[in-house]
């Protein structure tokens, strides 16, 4: 789900009115958990396009790119989109974004905290500021998505400089998959940090895009 975009049906599909179909803009890290949702809710009118999951390390690319995707969304004739991010490090600029194009976006500060929903996250509060959060998706390319990037396979010592100030990992499932849980863990353990595990489900998602 990194590095590119996908599609789960075309909007020139006969089988809806375009002009009734919705354009999920979201980031590449959760395209595999909305498509999950979509099909729980039986929506066959979502058509998804996902935005580089590694803008995830660089927040000051998410803005851009998504004004960029709803500009090109409105020329292929789409009338209703919805973001698929929270505010993801953007520091508002995102919903500079939203407000500029008329849009609206999952709530929350990222994506963790809509997992776990919003209003327990903010109610955990101080006990989640030493956690380091692993999701599903993070649990399957945390080689690639991680350590590669951060550098920690040439140079694993710098480990002990990036998650110093961490106390656990937390993995937040998504699903019950025994592989993504040893995933899971393993990540922990590479990282040095008490291993938790909480299944979440799809948390609030699923609440912002039952109305889609």
């Amino acid at each position: 789900m990194t590095g590119h975009t996908e599609s789960d049906r075309s909007p020139n599909d006969p089988g809806t009115p375009q002009g009734k179909r919705v354009r999920v803009i979201a980031c590449g890290m959760i395209g595999r958990e909305v498509l999950a949702v979509n099909r729980q809710l039986g929506q066959d009118h979502v058509d998804l396009k996902c935005i580089d999951a590694n803008y995830h390390h660089y927040p000051d690319r998410i803005a851009p790119a998504v004004d960029q995707a709803i500009r090109k969304a409105r020329e292929e004739g789409f009338e209703h989109i919805f973001i698929g991010y929270a505010d993801c490090g953007t520091g508002g600029e995102l919903d500079k974004v939203c407000e500029s194009h008329g849009v609206e976006r999952i709530e929350g500060p990222h994506c963790f905290s809509f997992y776990v929903g919003n209003q327990a996250f903010e109610e955990a509060g101080d006990d989640m500021i030493t956690t380091f959060f692993i999701t599903d998706f993070l649990a399957r390319h945390f080689e690639t998505f991680l350590v590669r990037p951060l550098g920690l396979d040439r140079f694993p010592e710098l480990r002990d400089t990036y998650f110093a100030h961490y106390e656990r990992a937390l993995y937040l499932a998504q699903t019950d998959d025994p592989e993504l849980d040893a995933k899971a863990r393993a990540a922990a353990e590479r990282l040095g940090l008490r291993f938790e595990r909480r299944f979440t489900g799809y948390g609030d998602l699923e609440k912002a895009l039952a109305p889609l």
